[in-house]
């Protein structure tokens, strides 16, 4: 049997939590047409960036994430604000939490974060020759500090789970496989 896409019947808004809103839908089965509800989370694309300084460091953050209670070691990310192109914000991320402008951009690739409930993209970027250029400037919300992580240590340090970030660590592997 062939695996076939199920037909959305009827969509409707439940909540909005500022960075996603969730939706409840009604969806009706390929095999036998019956129907089932389904939550979906909706929130804009997002684009990631791995900026590689001449020193062959990688320009990450630690921050604290509300989710895990614990403080994470992350490459900068963020939204796709309105208007802006995912490799706008891709610079203007790596910009604002690190200080760090970005340069020409390498693309590494579309994922999916949770294809399961998000319904979003993620966006990753690679840049080189990166350099401090400005004072961070995180928002109310959020709060960095610069680490800078040579590339010989990534994988390492994705296997002991020092970078346990689900995307990045995807990124990152992606972008270790290019650069190998």
């Amino acid at each position: 049997m062939k695996v076939r896409p199920w037909r959305i019947l009827a969509s409707e808004h439940m909540l909005d939590c500022r960075v996603f809103s969730v939706e409840r839908t009604q969806s009706q089965s390929p095999i036998d047409a019956s129907v089932h509800e389904f939550y979906r989370l909706r929130c804009v694309d997002w684009a990631q960036i791995v900026p590689v300084t001449d020193d062959d460091e990688i320009v990450m953050v630690r921050q604290y994430r509300h989710g895990s209670d614990e403080l994470s070691l992350e490459i900068p990310a963020g939204l796709i604000d309105e208007g802006e192109t995912p490799a706008e914000a891709a610079q203007r991320e790596c910009l604002e939490e690190t200080g760090y402008a970005a340069n020409e951009l390498e693309p590494l690739g579309v994922l999916r974060p949770n294809p399961a409930l998000f319904v979003n993209r993620l966006h990753a970027f690679a840049t080189y020759g990166v350099k401090p250029s400005a004072t961070i400037a995180n928002t109310a919300t959020e709060q960095t500090e610069v680490e800078l992580v040579p590339i010989d240590q990534l994988a390492g340090l994705m296997l002991q789970g020092e970078i346990d970030h689900a995307l990045d660590t995807a990124v990152l592997w992606r972008f270790l496989h290019v650069n190998s």
